[in-house]
């Protein structure tokens, strides 16, 4: 899909299809919330799309017509045969904290939202494997795994109100993807409890191969309600704020910083306008615009080498406490990943951004587009782990002036070896690679032979 093209929405279901499936669901499953005022629809179709302009204008009216709340795997699979029964569109949900328009009805139909399904059902003593609804958030996952000294590998930035059926269904990466990669990457995501969208819905227990192909599939392909993940041992990250003078030496530290053998769960670079800009942890001091910061999250040993290592290197510590010493303080996970652009659109609102891989080395792409494009493009980078390697991701914030602005930036970051994840379009695919996977297709067909879960969004099964 270009940034030009008009949205292809899937036909509408009618309003009386939908008043049909609400009253056979309220005389035999009358515990099953159901909203309906438009306030509830409005919040309920809604997630932060809106950080691209081009998703604004083009999903502006989408809404659900009706909204239903599940608490258990038996409320969803009641929806889901009544749903099928009826032809009527069903987009799952989580907490809303996507941008990519995840869970935004194309079609109306119901939005079943799954916050209700939040049980952990349990944690493994001996392999540390945690089982738990897809509404669980992952907030209160963390506080059920210290205990038991652990932790999860990945995480977004919106971990407090992020749930894990969400972050697995609409997320890739974040928090933790130094270490251990991309959600999608081999061993992360252990199993899948999926419920079907037919007339007899059938419950599915997924394990770890089976499950890839609804991993980040926006729930297109099948209702996640529970979810299996591996876990990793707690580390009592040291946050530490570095400032660099020379935003040459900072980019070099960033990507050196992944060779040493000092354990780190994150780093993150920000351009000085961005690091000032942004709130600064309690007691830290504020960025100079003309600098460069970066955020790193270290443990406990490497602070025997690290303040000397990157004192040699150009960069002084501004700021350093162990992550939760002081409840007041605004964590460094909360300023990195989407949180940074969440943070500047505050103030900058009529600003966007743009997700990509950077080639290897990441300086001439970078130095490029400062030529190109001045200020109207500040950088942020975030280290990631991918096909093993340490790499660089961007997260660059940029001046909106139109789409054919934005296309051609993309294109020049393509032809200087980015691999772009366009935020700015609504399919699977072309938010991924740009490629259709054929096991999300044929896995959609066998789970949701009649295309009514989430449509329009999974380009492959549309082009069939």
């Amino acid at each position: 899909m270009s940034l030009s093209s008009p949205l292809h929405r899937p036909e509408a279901v009618s309003d009386a299809q939908v008043a049909a499936l609400a009253a056979e669901l309220a005389a035999h499953h009358p515990g099953l919330v159901q909203l309906s005022a438009p306030a509830d629809l409005a919040r309920l179709s809604h997630d932060f799309h809106d950080y691209s302009p081009v998703l604004r204008q083009q999903l502006q009216g989408c809404r659900a017509q009706l909204a239903l709340r599940a608490t258990s795997v038996e409320d969803v699979m009641a929806v889901a045969a009544a749903c099928a029964r009826h032809r009527v569109p069903l987009t799952p949900r989580g907490a809303g904290t996507g941008n990519y328009g995840q869970c935004v009805p194309l079609a109306g139909g119901v939005v079943l939202d799954l916050s209700g399904l939040n049980r952990i059902r349990g944690l493994d003593p001996a392999t540390g494997v945690l089982e738990a609804e897809a509404g669980a958030l992952l907030h209160h996952l963390e506080q059920h795994l210290r205990p038991a000294g652990r932790a999860l590998r990945l995480m977004p930035s919106t971990w407090r109100t992020a749930s894990i059926g969400g972050y697995i269904a609409g997320g890739s990466s974040g928090i933790g993807s130094l270490r251990w990669g991309f959600l999608r990457d081999p061993g992360n995501l252990l199993g899948l409890e999926v419920v079907t969208l037919e007339p007899e819905p059938r419950r599915l227990q997924l394990d770890a191969v089976a499950s890839v192909p609804l991993n980040h599939a926006y729930g297109t392909n099948g209702i996640l309600t529970a979810v299996r993940l591996a876990t990793c041992e707690a580390v009592a990250w040291q946050q530490l704020v570095v400032d660099f003078g020379d935003a040459e030496a900072a980019l070099a530290v960033a990507a050196a910083l992944p060779a040493t053998a000092l354990l780190l769960q994150s780093i993150t670079l920000l351009e000085g306008p961005i690091a000032a800009c942004l709130p600064a942890p309690h007691g830290c001091p504020p960025a100079d615009p003309g600098s460069t910061r970066l955020l790193l999250l270290a443990a406990p040993d490497s602070l025997a080498v690290l303040p000397a290592w990157l004192e040699a290197r150009g960069g002084h510590i501004r700021w350093q406490v162990p992550e939760g010493e002081e409840p007041s303080a605004r964590p460094l996970r909360e300023l990195g990943w989407n949180h940074t652009t969440l943070h500047w659109r505050a103030d900058h609102p009529d600003w966007t951004y743009l997700q990509m891989l950077l080639p290897e080395p990441a300086e001439p792409l970078i130095a490029s587009v400062r030529r190109s494009w001045g200020s109207d493009v500040l950088w942020h980078l975030e280290a990631v782990r991918h096909a093993g390697a340490a790499r660089l991701a961007g997260l660059p914030l940029l001046r909106w002036r139109d789409a054919a602005a934005l296309a051609a930036l993309m294109d020049q970051c393509r032809q200087l070896g980015a691999v772009l994840f366009n935020p700015h379009v609504l399919t699977v695919e072309d938010g991924g690679l740009g490629v259709v996977d054929a096991d999300q297709v044929a896995v959609k067909a066998a789970n949701d032979p009649a295309g009514l879960l989430n449509p329009g969004k999974l380009r492959g099964w549309d082009a069939r």
